[in-house]
This record gives structure tokens, sequence and C-alpha cells, in this order.
């Protein structure tokens, strides 16, 4: 170590050549230590200089360019920003180690603040491009023992394997622990002799609470499920704020019109993630039921949530051939209507205007929703009957590991895929829909008609078996017919439930623009970051200045949106359970995943190998090859035409009733969904075995890279 006084003593140069001398080596790194570092609220970090692969005769230019760092604009301006005063600065001298990979190790979680999971980000080489933030490392999580890559790096080869990962966390711990349990950010490289070396570690600064996921009321709260399925992620603030509560309401308004009751469905924003829960059973509710629509509301909604899944053909006569007649006869054209006029006039319309087309379309799309769930998630529930009885009575003609029968649900006249201009990345408006992005691929025509194929002829194989049994292939025909014709309603349904989103963006990005010259903030997308009641003072002629808060929220929203959110808080109510996952207990059929496989729920089903591609978002859509295996947080109606040349599917959320799903059908690609945290599991070009029948991920074993062997 260099002292201030010692930058004063003649002999400087000669000292440092003999403590080169002395600790070996031939090129040294020159680094600061300032007595003012790594405080508990101000971390200094790159304000000094670091100097690398300094040779001996360099050491003393190296040092006294180090101190007078410490006088610099930028660190004076640090300083007064902090409230602080200069304070004494020493400079160390290190050998040079050649390191294969070197990184940063966080013990607390820097995004989420949890202290049980530590972060390692490696790149190849020496860390000063990732220290400086010139590049991005790859990065893992260590969660309990449990190692996983978390974000590829931007080499095609991982740097590290999960052996040195750990090992890294792990060394980064034990310091930790020697502060007494506080988180650091440590500094570590590893040599060409496979040395695990600390080069530094400061206490982290600025460390998060740590984020707790708690049910917001009594019973299972879920977050794949109903409008769950179009957020893949935290939402904006506007959309929570303006555009959630009137889809909201506009699905019990839907709910009223149709049944005669507004029964409340829960939803709450936890963590800025949706969540929502099936009514909690009591005398009240049901005397609520009973009282608002009497015996007509029961009958639909015992049709349409209960004798749906036992004789869905019946359940279809009595109730829900009603409810598909009034969406395809008077709700569609009647939202299309609502739409085409919207259009027409809001490049005209004046800011009070906008926010009235936004609360109609809104709710109209509540309403919309509504007759997606009772009618359209009918499917799933029929799917389910159907593949009991194919297991009953055709185990030897619908076996499992060929599809099972899924088969006889391919291939619909009707059902076949398609992402208009409006499909959307996510109903959060916030996001641009497939119309403002290039997610253009070649139509797959012949796939469609080659499922069709396979399923008449699967039909007639079914019919011949059941010959000689009339009742059961009675049964049989009128199962199908049913399943088939929910299924192809299902997908017509979810393909125009985002209509109003071009208009609605179209809506948003006028009254950004408009509240933007009024100074109210500086871009018209920062409205997406305000509030409701901030946009309609700002229209009635009191902008104010939202810029702080906006910023406050961007970098909150950007925070929660890299949570890895529970697919469900709480726990099922007794009487009810956990429905869907019953339903997937019921679609695996039993068998049990192997050791080693990522669990999920057997979506579609096959088996397909493939190398893993992590899809974030359009930006990854370039580099997705034929052949990959498709793995993402969820899937949106936008993204849909990467499934053409997916060799399967692998989701963080969704469910059997989700897009992937019944997309994921129509092509005949496997699809496991709800698996939670698959994205975080795998990594960019692992090789892995998908199975769509039991709904595992399997990844295969691959051996070590010459840069990245264990410890």
């Amino acid at each position: 170590m260099v002292t201030a006084a010692a930058l004063d003593d003649p002999r400087l140069d000669e000292l440092l050549t003999a403590v080169a001398e002395r600790l070996g080596g031939d090129r040294f790194a020159v680094r600061s230590s300032g007595a003012a570092e790594d405080l508990p609220d101000a971390s200094y970090a790159g304000l000094y200089e670091t100097y690398l692969n300094v040779p001996a005769d360099g050491l003393g230019e190296a040092v006294r360019h180090c101190f007078a760092a410490a006088a610099s604009e930028r660190v004076t301006a640090y300083h007064q920003r902090h409230a602080a005063t200069a304070a004494a600065m020493a400079v160390l001298v290190q050998v040079m180690i050649d390191p294969v990979a070197a990184g940063v190790a966080f013990t607390a979680h820097p995004v989420t603040g949890d202290r049980d999971q530590a972060v390692v980000a490696a790149i190849a080489g020496l860390g000063d491009p990732l220290v400086s933030g010139e590049t991005t490392g790859e990065e893992w999580t260590i969660t309990a023992g449990r190692t996983a890559m978390t974000r590829p790096g931007p080499g095609r080869a991982p740097v590290l394997t999960d052996v040195p990962a750990h090992a890294v966390a792990e060394m980064a711990r034990r310091i930790a622990d020697r502060y007494d349990g506080r988180p650091q950010d440590v500094e570590w490289a590893i040599d060409r002799a496979d040395k695990l070396w600390l080069l530094q570690a400061r206490p982290m600064t600025a460390v998060p609470e740590p984020v707790t996921w708690t049910a917001p009321g009594p019973g299972l709260w879920m977050r794949n499920f109903r409008l769950g399925e179009w957020l893949p992620e935290a939402v904006t603030p506007l959309f929570a704020n303006w555009l959630l509560p009137v889809i909201e309401d506009g699905y019990l308004d839907g709910m009223y019109g149709s049944v005669g009751v507004r029964v409340p469905f829960r939803y709450a924003l936890v963590n800025g993630w949706y969540y929502n829960a099936t009514p909690v059973p009591s005398p009240k509710l049901l005397a609520g039921v009973l009282w608002q629509g009497r015996w007509r509301a029961l009958k639909i909604l015992f049709n349409a949530l209960i004798r749906v899944s036992s004789d869905p053909a019946a359940a279809d006569r009595a109730v829900l051939s009603k409810l598909e007649r009034a969406w395809r006869e008077q709700q569609l054209p009647g939202y299309r209507r609502l739409v085409a006029s919207a259009e027409a006039e809001v490049g005209t319309a004046p800011p009070p205007r906008l926010v009235e087309l936004v609360d109609a379309l809104g709710r109209e799309a509540g309403i919309y929703l509504w007759y997606l769930a009772i009618v359209g998630g009918s499917a799933w529930k029929m799917e389910a009957c159907l593949t009991r009885f194919a297991r009953q009575h055709l185990a030897d003609v619908l076996p499992g590991d060929e599809g099972g029968a899924q088969v006889l649900l391919r291939g619909i006249p009707g059902a076949q895929p398609a992402a208009g201009a409006h499909a959307v990345q996510s109903v959060d408006w916030y996001h641009p829909v497939a119309g403002e992005l290039d997610t253009s691929q070649p139509p797959r025509t012949d796939r469609h008609a080659q499922l069709a194929e396979h399923r008449m002829r699967a039909e007639q194989r079914c019919r011949t078996a059941l010959a000689h049994r009339p009742r059961v292939l009675a049964e049989f025909d009128r199962l199908l017919k049913v399943s088939q014709r929910y299924a192809a309603i299902r997908e017509e349904q979810a393909r125009e439930f985002t209509l109003a989103w071009p208009v609605l963006r179209a809506c948003a990005g006028r009254l950004g623009s408009h509240l933007a010259n009024l100074g109210a903030f500086e871009q018209p997308n920062d409205i997406y970051f305000c509030l409701r009641e901030e946009v309609s003072t700002a229209i009635a002629g009191d902008p104010g200045q939202l810029g702080a808060e906006i910023d406050q929220r961007r970098a909150r929203w950007q925070r929660q949106r890299r949570f890895a959110a529970p697919l469900a808080l709480g726990r099922p109510v007794r009487l009810i359970g956990d429905v869907i996952g019953r339903a997937v207990q019921q679609a695996r059929g039993g068998s049990e995943p192997i050791e080693g496989a990522i669990v999920g729920h057997p979506a579609s089903a096959g088996r397909a190998t493939g190398t893993v591609a992590i899809v974030h978002g359009p930006q990854d859509f370039g580099a997705f090859a034929d052949g990959q295996v498709f793995v993402a947080k969820a899937t949106a109606p936008a993204w849909t035409p990467l499934f053409a040349r997916a060799a399967a599917v692998v989701t963080d959320g969704g469910t059997l009733a989700a897009h992937a799903s019944l997309v994921a059908r129509e092509y005949g690609i496997p699809a496991v969904v709800g698996t939670g945290n698959a994205t975080q599991q795998l990594r960019p070009g692992q090789l892995v075995t998908v199975d769509g029948t039991t709904g595992t991920i399997t990844p295969h074993a691959q051996p070590d890279r010459a840069d990245s062997r264990p410890l």
C-alpha cells in the first residue's frame, strides 16, 4: 500500500521497483483505496482510477495518476452531492493475474433485496469491462445451493458452469459472514489454473428491502389465470390505475348482463404483478347470488362452471350455446363497431374525448373478457372430459405418448392460429401491438392441413374401435363434436379480444403528446407512468411537474418486472381446492416426472429435443432459429409467428387454457406451461427434451468447455 505521504519521497520510483521485485511478476494492478469509499449510503464506485497491466517501471506514474484522481471534478461533485468531506486515500499495488473469467458477486439480490440469493456476473478474461459498465456479463443466481444461469452473456458460449459459479457465491458468502452478514459486493477472477482469486470486497450500498409475496386476501391467488394470462410481467402505473380497473368493471358488467349477478371475482397487484382469486364460498355470497339473480343465475353458473366438466353436451344445450350466440350476434359486432368508430375519431378528438374513448373501449373489452372466460374458457374443461373418456375407452387407439385425446382437437376448421395487427404482447397498453412490430414470418398453412388429416384418421380409428358398443360410440360422438366446436370458439374469441388495443394505444399516445406539450413531463411515453387523476388534472388546466414522480415510478417498475413472481399465493379454499392443480394432475395421467426435470403443466402433447432460446421480447425474434425450444415468461398472440419455427414451447406462466397451450397444439408441437421459473433454470443453447404429455423439461448433460472448467 502506498500512502499519500510517500508521494513526497524522492525515492518513490525506486521503492516501487523494490516492491515489484518482492511481489514477483512482471505486470501489476494499481488501484485506489479511499477512506470515504463504500460508506453505508455512498460507494464512490468507479470515481477513482484503476490501472491494469502496469509494468514495473510504470508503477510510479500509475500511482501518481491514482492520487490525482482523488481531486478530480467528478469526485468533488460526488462529495458535495453526498454532503461528504474529502478523506484520505491510499493506493494498492497488486500482482496481475491472467484470468480466463472474472466478474462481480453480490451476496444479496441487488434487485429484490433477497438475502438468501446470491448473484454472480461473469465475463471471459479481465473483468474491467463489466465493472466499468462497458459490457454486461452472463448472470447466475444461487439460491439455497441451487445454481442457475438467469441471463446469458454477450458471447455464444457460457463463461462459467454451475460449479465455479457456486464457488464464487460461496466465497462471497464467507466474506459477508466475516462482516456480520452485511451484504457484500465482491470482485473475483479465475486464472488458467482454475484458481479462484478475491480481488476486492466492499459493502453493498442501497440494498433494497427484501420483497415479500403475501396473498392479498383469503383463498388461492393465481397470476396465470383469467386476465393474468395476458400480463406476463409487472404492470405500469397508468394501466394499473386506469385501464385495468375499467376492464375489471366491464367484466362484472358482462357477467351481470348475461347472468344477472355480479360475483366478486377478486384481483390485486402484488409488487406490481397481477393476481386474482375465485370467490370464497360463504352463506352471504350464496344468498347474494340467489337474491340478485334467483335460480336463473344458479342454473347458468352451475352449467358453465361445474356441469361442463362432466357432461359438456348437456351444459352446451342448457346454457353455453345461448351465451355463445349472444357473444357472436350481439357483443362481438358491437365491440367491432365501437372500435371502428373510435379509430375514426381518435386522430382529431380533444383530450377529454380521448379519456371517454378509453373508458368506453376498456369497458367493452372487459365485457368481451367475460364471454371469453365463460364460453371459450369451457374448452379446457371439455378437453379434460374427452381425455378421461379416451383413457377409459380408447387407451390403445389414442396412446398418451402419441398425443392422446389432443390429436382429436388439432387441425380444426376455424382454429388456425393467426396474429392480426391488434395482437398484443401484453394487455398492458405500454407495450406495442403486432402492427407496430416486425414479426413477419412465412405462413404455415401446410401444417394445419397435416394436423387435420391426422385428426380425421384418428377419429376413424376411434369409431372403428367403438363400433361394437353403440352407446359408448354415441357418447364419443357427442363429446367430440362439442369439444371440437369449443376449441375453435376459444381460439376465435382469443384472437378478437384485443381489437381495441391499437386505438387504446393511440389514445394514450395523443394524451401523452398533449401533456408533454403542456410541460407536465418530457416524453409522450411518460404518460404510462402517470396516474389517471394526474392525467385528468393536467387536462383540466393544471399540468404540474410530474417528472420526479415519473422517474421514481419507472425505476420501481423496472425493478418489479425483474422479480421472479410466484405463480400462486395463499391456500385453496377447502370446499373448492386447487381447480387448476387437479386439472394438471388429470392431464398428466398419473405419470411421475423423472429426477432432475423441470415440471410444469402438460399443455400440448408430444416430445421434442432442441437447444434453448430464451425470448424476452421482440428484440429477440431475429435471433430465433428453426428447431429451437422457445422459452419465455409467457407468450402472447403477437408472438404466434415464432411457433411455426419452434420445436417446442416452454413458459413460466400460463395454464392448460393459455394462449401458448392452444397455439402449440395447432402447430403440433409440445408445450409445457406454468413452470414458474424455467427462464431462470434454463440457459441459452442448452440441450433439453420437452415432454408436453407429462409436463416436463429434461436438461441434457453437456461437457464443460475449456474456458469454464469447474474448480
